[in-house]
């Protein structure tokens, strides 16, 4: 065992996330000239958000992540009822009610902080099932299942409700990857997409050829968001158009930092990519993606690394979402994927999605400094 400082953190760690922060400012500075007057300083405030998210994550470290699991249920319940209140007391924006409104700070996003409580609260059911079935039979999973799909249930209908699709289909990759690397066998996974497929194909049956039947069950706006997303694929919307012609005009180089060519709604937090790979070119867009991959190459080598169970499964939640991210942003900001309100994490503009995400990478940090502990 090495004799390293319990808040010493893997560079291939550290150094990612300085150039995220680097990029996510300058990106979100070069949107300035298209945003109104009270959207100028978002570049200065995200730096704030990086700052109290950096002191978020060193409180991680200082408290372990051991103290996060045996307080799961209570972030579990904390991030329930906060999904409840934001219905009641929220903000609505767009014919959404995901915010709640802070004076002097902003918006709070309670969907993006239940991201964090799910995984850990799921580390701690995988964990302690695990410690207490040393060989689980098919009922002993069978039942533990049903027990974890009744408290996925009650997260997912609250931000559907909200509406907030995006965080739901967040919900479930998290449960799907961290069963995963907790060894449950692979028919439940077969069974559980089977039956997405299905549900999946019954909705949208209803959605093409009863859509009197749709709109009284998942009402007007519901629908309406429902057309945005099948109809992706014309890019006859602004923002899709714009966004693509501003990524396919920048050529090898880019235009420039702070030379994005066309203005395209939400070019601040969903579309930041666009601003990027339009400032940047081929050669930036193409730099981005390494630097995400060997990000997440690093996380996936902790989850055989580190000593503790509940730590590889949460690592593999977080992995699992942010991939999903990653990628599906990068592909709705190109036409090749329905556009949808998800982030790029560590860059698009955005306090509750960034804070959220440094919360997560608190408990990376511990697993980082233990694996330089433990490594000869």
């Amino acid at each position: 065992m090495k004799n390293t400082s319990k808040f010493k953190v893997d560079r291939n760690v550290l150094i990612p996330i300085f150039i995220f922060l680097l990029i996510s400012v300058v990106s979100i500075y070069s949107t300035r000239r298209f945003l109104g007057a009270n959207f100028q300083n978002l570049y200065i405030k995200q730096m704030v958000w990086y700052f109290i998210g950096f002191g978020l994550a060193y409180l991680v470290m200082g408290l372990g992540n051991r103290w996060l699991y045996n307080n799961a249920y209570i972030f579990y319940l904390i991030g329930v009822v906060s999904l409840v209140l934001v219905l009641f007391f929220g903000v609505t924006v767009k014919n959404a009610t995901c915010w709640f409104k802070i004076p002097f700070i902003g918006t709070i996003q309670p969907s993006e902080f239940m991201k964090i409580f799910w995984i850990i609260t799921l580390s701690r059911m995988i964990g302690d099932f695990n410690d207490e079935n040393n060989n689980p039979d098919t009922v002993d999973e069978l039942k533990f299942l049903l027990k974890v799909m009744v408290l996925l249930f009650i997260p997912s209908a609250l931000t559907f409700i909200e509406p907030d699709t995006g965080a739901v289909i967040m919900y479930l990759i998290i449960t799907i990857v961290m069963l995963f690397v907790g060894g449950f066998r692979k028919r439940w996974f077969v069974f559980t997409i089977g039956a997405l497929v299905i549900l999946l194909g019954v909705f949208l049956g209803i959605y093409y050829f009863k859509q009197d039947l749709f709109i009284d069950i998942f009402g007007t706006s519901f629908f309406y968001r429902m057309d945005r997303i099948t109809n992706w694929s014309s890019a006859s919307g602004m923002q899709l158009r714009n966004s693509m012609i501003a990524i396919g005009s920048s050529g090898v180089t880019g235009h420039g930092i702070n030379h994005t060519p066309i203005y395209f709604p939400e070019m601040q937090t969903d579309f930041i990519f666009a601003v990027f790979a339009s400032n940047t070119g081929f050669i930036g867009a193409i730099s981005l993606i390494i630097i995400m991959l060997i990000f997440d190459l690093t996380l996936i080598g902790y989850v055989n690394k580190t000593s503790n169970d509940m730590d590889k499964y949460a690592i593999g939640g977080i992995i699992g979402v942010l991939l999903f991210q990653q990628i599906y942003n990068i592909s709705m900001t190109i036409g090749l994927l329905p556009i949808m309100g998800i982030t790029l994490p560590f860059i698009s503009y955005g306090g509750s999605s960034l804070l959220s995400y440094m919360l997560l990478l608190g408990i990376v940090f511990n697993v980082s400094n233990e694996s330089l502990r433990y490594t000869n």
